[in-house]
């Protein structure tokens, strides 16, 4: 099952840049723009925090980013793993995980760890190798959210 799916960097498929800053957009509601500016960055060499995306042939089915801070208060916990997201349709089938675990071996490549992570999530990425570090603030939320490490 797995082989119907294609795990890369958008380096490697530079030509995606707009249809992954529109797929994201519609998934999280960020501005398409600031998800553009993020992926030509990487893709211009002004930054090493990558976008990573799974394929089903040519659409889009799973993605994530990596970014300063992902909304919240603690701007000392950086970079942020964010906006991952797997359509519903092709959910449980290991690509969120397969995903994490290419952005964590790509970022440790560049000399870049720990990574940090902010989700309402609670069991789902211990699984692959996060840990629960924090509660933090999130920009305009009531509530604190969850910040993960992964070392």
């Amino acid at each position: 099952m797995e082989n119907q799916f294609s795990f890369i960097t958008l380096r490697e498929r530079p030509e995606l840049l707009e249809q992954a800053s529109a797929w994201f957009h519609q998934k999280w509601g960020v501005p398409q723009e600031a998800y553009s500016e993020r992926m030509a960055a990487y893709l211009n060499g002004d930054s090493e925090y990558g976008w990573y995306l799974c394929l089903a042939g040519e659409r889009i089915v799973g993605g994530l980013g990596v970014i300063e801070n992902d909304f919240h208060d603690r701007k000392d916990l950086a970079p942020n793993v964010c906006a991952v997201y797997t359509e519903k349709s092709c959910r449980g089938r290991g690509i969120a995980g397969q995903l994490l675990n290419l952005v964590a071996e790509d970022m440790r490549s560049k000399g870049i760890s720990p990574l940090y992570l902010v989700t309402d999530h609670t069991g789902f990425y211990e699984r692959y190798g996060w840990e629960f570090l924090c509660l933090a603030q999130g920009d305009g939320e009531e509530e604190k959210t969850r910040v993960y490490i992964h070392r």
